[in-house]
């Protein structure tokens, strides 16, 4: 089951399969694996992702994914990570950085794997934005109305279910898939009618998902 369940996530990150709001995601995600083989020079490079930056840039600009704007008014929230505006009733509009990731590529796959893992909270990518010289990806995703507090304790229990054991604090790591699921705190599960929606995840994925793709 597993095995199955692994060789699926595979296929969804090299783009063989679709996911809900995936498209846009799986083609970037390709040109940047294809711009990577074409610049190896750069993979031990701490210039790496500045590298990557401006090879994404060109696929925006090609692809006219640039926004022109953003209703800053509608400023809700931030995190070290991201900043959160109100889209409108039913979305909100979120700024991401990839501050988390050591490359633009790894924050592509979390989307994906948010994608599938929880399809209730998809993202979708709209475009890409710049603020103050900082390059952002700009994602909607539903807007989760809170009617209680989120229990720590079943969102513990919730990810045990499906594979995934505490390692600390927030953080979580499937062994058997070879994924960590980081920063689970309560403002990033939210808890509506005793359901659990997942709104901000971090993924990565380790050596050991890779080891049965790559040779």
């Amino acid at each position: 089951m597993c095995d199955s369940l692994k060789n699926q996530l595979y296929a969804i990150i090299s783009g063989k399969i679709e996911v809900r709001n995936g498209k846009t995601i799986q083609t970037i995600a390709s040109y940047l694996r294809t711009s990577k083989e074409a610049s190896i020079e750069f993979k031990e490079s701490k210039h790496f992702k500045e590298e990557e930056r401006k090879r994404l840039e060109i696929f925006i600009a090609q692809n006219s994914l640039w926004l022109d704007s953003i209703d800053l008014d509608a400023y809700v929230s931030e995190g070290a990570e991201q900043k959160v505006y109100l889209n409108n009733q039913t979305t909100v509009l979120k700024l991401n950085d990839s501050i988390y990731y050591a490359k633009w590529l790894d924050y592509f796959h979390n989307l994906l794997l948010h994608n599938f893992f929880f399809e209730d909270t998809a993202y979708k990518l709209i475009g890409f934005y710049k603020l103050d010289n900082v390059l952002f990806a700009v994602v909607q995703q539903p807007y989760v109305l809170v009617n209680s507090v989120t229990n720590l304790n079943n969102v513990k229990t919730f990810l045990k279910i499906n594979g995934f054991v505490n390692t600390r604090n927030n953080d979580y790591y499937n062994s058997e898939l070879g994924i960590i699921l980081e920063d689970l705190h309560d403002e990033n599960v939210l808890t509506k009618d005793g359901l659990l929606y997942f709104i901000d995840t971090v993924f990565y994925l380790t050596p050991d998902f890779w080891k049965d793709f790559v040779s």
